[in-house]
C-alpha cells in the first residue's frame, strides 16, 4: 500500500505512568472550557482535563491536567463516559464506566473530594468489548460481548434488557437523537439496531466481510454508519441501501478501530492493531481518496475524538498521542 498522504508526528503529547491501554474523550459537554480525558492502565483509570491551542490563544499547546486516579485493580479495556459529568456543578460529579478482563462492568462515581464510589455489574460470561451510557439521561449502560449477548444495565447493575446476537459484539453505539435504539455490530459482519421499547431487532446492515472489529454511528448525521472489517472501512448511508455505499482497503495487518469525528460527518479516523510495527492512525475524509494524515508514532491502543476541534487521541508507552488535522 502506497501512502502519498503526510507523515505526521503527534501534534501533542503528554506523559502518562504507565501503557495507555484505552483513552477516551467525554463526549458530553460537562459545563466547562476544558475537555475531560480518561485512560486506564494496568490498574487504573486516570481523569483529567485539557485545553488546546486551537480553542484557546492563551495555551501555548496543550495543558492538561491530571485531577483524579481511580484505583481499578485490573487493567483497563474499554471505557465510557455519562453525560450526568459535570464540572460545573457543586460538588462536581464525574461518572465513568470500565469493562475489564475480568468480565466485569464498575462504575465509577466521584465529586473530586471525599466521596469516590464504585459498583460492579455482573453478568457476561466472556470478554467485554464495548460499552456505552444512555445519551440523555445517562440512566442505563449498553455493553456487548464475545459472549454473544448485548445487555443493558441500569445504575444498581440490574439488567434491564438482553439481546441474543450471532456472533461476538464487537461494538455498541447510542445515539442522542436516537435515544430509544440501540447499535450492535457483530463480528460476522453484521449490524443491527434494537428498539428499547419493543426489545426487536428493527433494521440490519452488511458489511458481506469479516471479522468487523470496530463500528461507530456517526453524531453529525444518525443516517451513516462506519465500520472496518478485514483491512477495510466500509461506509453505509441507511437511506440508501443496507450494503456499504462506500469502501476502501487502509490497514495492511488489519484494520481494528473505527471512530467518526464528532465535528464533521465526512471526517473518521482508523487503527490498526496495537503493538504491530506498522500500526498506524490514519485519518479520512470522505472527499478524498487518499488519508489526509498518517500518524507516525508508535500507537498503542484507543482512539478517541475531541468533543468540538478536528483532534484525536491515541494511548501508547507512558504516553498519550494527539492529533489535530483539518476540517
Amino acid at each position: 500500500m502506497k501512502q502519498d498522504s503526510t507523515r505526521n508526528a503527534a501534534a501533542y503529547t503528554v506523559d502518562c505512568e504507565d501503557y495507555v491501554h484505552v483513552v477516551k474523550f467525554n463526549p458530553f459537554d460537562s459545563g466547562d472550557a476544558c475537555s475531560l480525558l480518561a485512560y486506564g492502565g494496568s490498574n487504573f483509570v486516570v481523569v483529567g482535563t485539557c485545553r488546546f491551542q486551537e480553542e484557546d490563544a492563551e495555551v501555548e499547546g496543550i495543558q492538561y491536567k491530571a485531577l483524579r486516579t481511580f484505583s481499578h485493580g485490573i487493567r483497563v479495556d474499554a471505557i465510557a463516559w455519562s453525560p450526568e459529568t459535570r464540572l460545573d456543578a457543586l460538588p462536581p460529579l464525574i461518572r465513568f464506566c470500565t469493562a475489564a478482563s475480568d468480565r466485569k462492568l464498575r462504575l465509577f462515581t466521584s465529586d473530586l473530594q471525599d466521596k469516590d464510589e464504585f459498583k460492579m455489574f455482573d453478568g457476561h460470561t466472556d470478554y467485554i468489548n464495548d460499552l456505552v451510557f444512555a445519551p440523555k439521561e445517562g440512566q442505563e449502560v449498553a455493553s456487548v460481548s464475545d459472549d454473544h449477548t448485548c445487555r443493558v444495565w441500569d445504575l444498581e447493575g440490574n439488567e434491564k434488557a438482553h439481546f441474543v446476537l450471532q456472533s461476538p459484539g464487537m461494538s455498541v453505539c447510542w445515539h442522542p437523537e436516537e435515544p430509544f435504539k440501540l447499535m450492535v455490530a457483530e463480528k460476522n459482519g453484521t449490524i443491527r439496531f434494537y428498539d428499547l421499547i419493543t426489545h426487536q431487532a428493527i433494521l440490519s446492515l452488511e458489511c458481506e466481510q469479516t471479522p468487523l472489529m470496530s463500528a461507530d454511528w456517526c453524531l453529525k448525521n444518525t443516517l451513516k454508519i462506519g465500520a472496518v472489517a478485514g483491512s477495510d472501512w466500509l461506509i453505509w448511508d441507511m437511506a440508501r441501501s443496507s450494503y456499504p455505499q462506500d469502501k476502501r482497503p487502509v490497514h495492511v495487518d488489519r484494520a481494528r478501530v473505527f471512530r467518526w469525528s464528532r465535528v464533521n460527518e465526512n471526517l473518521f479516523a482508523t487503527a490498526g492493531y496495537p503493538g504491530k510495527t506498522t500500526t498506524q492512525l490514519l485519518v479520512h475524509h470522505l472527499g478524498h481518496p487518499q488519508p489526509i494524515l498518517t500518524g507516525s508514532a508508535a500507537v498503542g491502543s484507543g482512539l478517541t475524538w475531541h468533543r468540538t476541534l478536528p483532534l484525536c487521541a491515541v494511548g501508547g508507552d507512558h504516553k498519550i498521542f494527539f492529533w489535530v488535522t483539518e476540517m
